[in-house]
């Protein structure tokens, strides 16, 4: 990654028509979401206020993104039966639809014939993918994230994205 590359919010801003968001990981180890997760892990509660100040700045982003036109999607492939942070994401999603996304989750089982790529990622207008770089742990690992724009990447990830959508089940209906 270079100090040039655009990261997230420039992409997201630059994009035209879509932004799509391909999540494959059970569990996700990132520090900012620690002190949430946790406390669902105790109470059972989760925040689900889009003006919180944990949900606040992503309900504006996206709303703001969705109001120009541009769709923004997010495809989950999940582990069943799920994991706690599988649970919590699911109950936090709610926020994520009231933003204006639309969400579906696919059960692993059903992408095993799938071409995948190896991280999550963002694919902007089906041209731009930011790819996200986890640790074992699942916090952010350095650098944090790779912007490519070769054509057959761009493919690959949203010809994934595409087929996982295509299965999915949209939030609504499925139940963890």
């Amino acid at each position: 990654m270079s100090q040039n590359e655009p990261g997230f919010n420039e992409l997201l801003a630059a994009a035209k028509h879509s932004a799509v968001h391909l999540e494959l990981r059970d569990s996700y180890g990132v520090g900012d979401e620690a002190e949430d997760f946790e406390s669902w892990k105790r109470t059972g509660r989760r925040d689900t206020d889009p003006a919180s100040a944990y949900w606040a700045p992503w309900v504006d982003l996206i709303r703001s993104t969705v109001a120009r036109g541009v769709t923004v999607r997010r495809a989950r492939v999940v582990s069943e039966p799920v994991t706690d942070y599988i649970r919590y994401e699911h109950a936090g999603t709610v926020v994520n639809l009231h933003a204006g996304e639309q969400v579906r989750w696919l059960p692993r089982r059903q992408a095993s014939d799938i071409a995948l790529p190896g991280n999550d990622c963002w694919v902007f207008d089906g041209e731009v993918v930011l790819f996200n770089h986890f640790s074992g742990e699942g916090n952010w690992s350095e650098p944090g994230w790779e912007v490519r724009s070769e054509p057959a990447v761009a493919r690959l990830a949203s010809t994934a994205f595409e087929a996982v959508w295509e299965r999915g089940i949209p939030h609504e209906k499925y139940t963890v």
